[in-house]
């Protein structure tokens, strides 16, 4: 009589989760296995802000035009600012495009883990995909808004510097910022819900101490260090010099930014990190 033998189970792969303790490492190379959920959620993102408007991705346009004319009435036609010889309207809505993607992402970061809350207790996933999807989803709108900083450009008949090829780094620099800054908030969001209030004002304070509308040389000189601790000075006056031909941002300026930037992304990393584990029981 022939023998049988019963087909045993496979081994299946168990991962078992745990909650972290103390400082963990950040542990980036998850944002790399999930690199397609950080799309899913960036396009979902996209797809979601304009859903059921009227005037759909034409607000991306209407935003910083309106706000390009408030800012030139107050700071040019009122109080009369200097813009280093260059026309007013381009002036701002060259400054306009990073601040723009710059607030939109910190907005959109800070909020970020309470807005998708039922995600957060249903699986598992690296939680700095939430606002790194957040802060990536503000780009098409700066390419929108791109393509009319060029249509400006050729009405003044300004052609952009041999400089140009540095705007990708002062874009770079932009959206580290927001992200670094705006992990802190997401985290310190789900702890404390006034986070989402203090928001708007945060970034109208932060706007009036950025040149947008105004040239960093109206600083007095004993102020400058002081005013450089705001690393989006960098980042607009580097766009308005790589475009414009305006006055480069000094190197103490650009080193400032870019050294706040950098302390803001680590420490908004690791601290995000160390807050995650509870955020499934508060949000």
């Amino acid at each position: 009589m022939a023998e049988t033998t019963l087909p045993t189970k496979p081994k299946s792969d168990v991962v078992i989760l745990r909650p972290s303790h103390g400082w963990i490492a950040l542990n980036l190379k998850e944002l790399w296995v999930f690199r397609e959920l950080i799309y899913f959620l960036t396009w979902r993102d996209i797809k979601v802000r304009y859903k059921q408007t009227v005037l759909g991705a034409a607000w991306a346009i209407l935003q910083p035009l309106i706000n390009m004319l408030v800012l030139t009435f107050i700071f040019g036609n009122l109080a009369k600012l200097s813009t280093d010889n260059i026309p007013r309207p381009i002036f701002t809505f060259t400054a306009l495009l990073p601040w723009g993607l710059f607030s939109k992402a910190l907005t959109d970061a800070g909020r970020s883990m309470l807005a998708n809350r039922s995600m957060i207790t249903k699986v598992y996933f690296p939680r700095l995909i939430i606002p790194l999807s957040s802060v990536l989803g503000g780009l098409l709108d700066f390419l929108i808004q791109f393509t009319i900083l060029l249509a400006m450009m050729f009405y003044y008949r300004i052609v952009p510097t041999s400089a140009v090829w540095t705007l990708p780094l002062f874009l770079l620099l932009s959206i580290l910022t927001a992200f670094g800054f705006g992990l802190w908030l997401s985290a310190l969001n789900v702890l404390y819900r006034d986070i989402g209030y203090i928001l708007p004002f945060l970034t109208q304070i932060w706007m009036l101490v950025t040149p947008v509308a105004y040239s960093a040389t109206s600083i007095p000189a004993k102020w400058q260090f002081l005013y450089a601790v705001n690393p989006m000075v960098g980042v607009v006056e580097g766009f308005r010099w790589a475009l414009l031909g305006a006055q480069p941002p000094a190197v103490e300026t650009l080193l400032i930014s870019v050294l706040i930037s950098l302390a803001l992304l680590v420490s908004g990393m690791y601290y995000f990190r160390r807050m995650e584990r509870t955020f499934a029981d508060m949000v």
